[in-house]
């Protein structure tokens, strides 16, 4: 795990990390406090949810797909993944590596966005508040299950194209999940369209994996049916994206 361990100490030293994980401590508590939400100390904690997983939401999106392209760019342009692959270490192993390590930034990050939740902005009734542990860990396992792959993807495109377009497709790729879907299904509410609902069924859905709304609005946990039937969604998209990843990924420069 050399590559690993030093994919990791190189993200350390950047120190962009700690911003972004003092960004997902501090403004969860911070943001409330000038806006309108102090006028109703009822708001504030439905203020405090979604400055937490806001905050780690564009994080993710900024620090966490720059950080893989970043990585993925490096790794094939300095000639590092030659020189692994040389000493024994395959292009799948090297690809595996560095995502772990940037995964390694994001993991603690969501934690940290689901405690201020938890500990912070929980209901005050003691049914709801039993719902809310659950709730919580479904939505850290849905963000990384949705977030996984497309690290791994933003680290393949960068290798092969270079760290811009790795992080403008999966970005790109991840606000049109979040919520260019939404439009797009509503046009199709409106008026039906063959080609445009074949895009719709072959897009990824990542607004599944966002359930800020349901913490926000106290809705509860989400049924065990629908729970698997989207972390069995994200699951195949994990492996598609794990195939492409692959495939695009390129331990040197042409």
């Amino acid at each position: 795990m050399r590559l690993f361990r030093l994919t990791l100490a190189t993200i350390f030293r950047r120190k962009a990390w700690a911003i972004f994980i003092l960004a997902v401590i501090t403004l969860p508590f911070a943001l409330p406090l000038i806006s309108s939400a102090t006028e109703k100390p009822l708001l504030v904690q439905p203020a405090r949810i979604l400055a937490a997983w806001n905050t780690l939401w564009v994080g993710t999106l900024l620090w966490g797909f720059f950080t893989a392209s970043r990585q993925g760019e490096d790794n094939s342009r300095s000639g590092m993944g030659e020189y692994f692959q040389t000493a024994g270490v395959s292009a799948t192993r090297q690809l595996f590596e560095i995502w772990l390590a940037v995964f390694c930034y994001i993991v603690p990050a969501t934690l940290i966005a689901a405690a201020v939740c938890q500990f912070a902005a929980a209901p005050g009734d003691p049914v709801e508040r039993s719902a809310w542990w659950i709730l919580n860990l479904q939505y850290v396992s849905l963000f990384l299950l949705a977030v996984g792959p497309l690290l791994a993807l933003a680290i393949a495109i960068s290798s092969r194209f270079g760290s811009i377009a790795g992080f403008a497709i999966t970005l790109g790729l991840t606000l049109y999940g979040l919520w260019g879907v939404g439009y797009l299904d509503n046009m199709l509410k409106l008026e039906e369209n063959p080609a445009l609902q074949s895009l719709w069924l072959f897009s990824p859905q990542y607004r599944l994996a966002d359930l800020t709304q349901r913490l926000h609005f106290k809705l509860g946990a989400l049924p065990r049916e629908v729970f698997w039937q989207a972390a069995t969604y994200f699951a195949g998209i994990l492996a598609v994206y794990a195939g492409l990843s692959r495939i695009c990924f390129r331990t040197k420069r042409a």
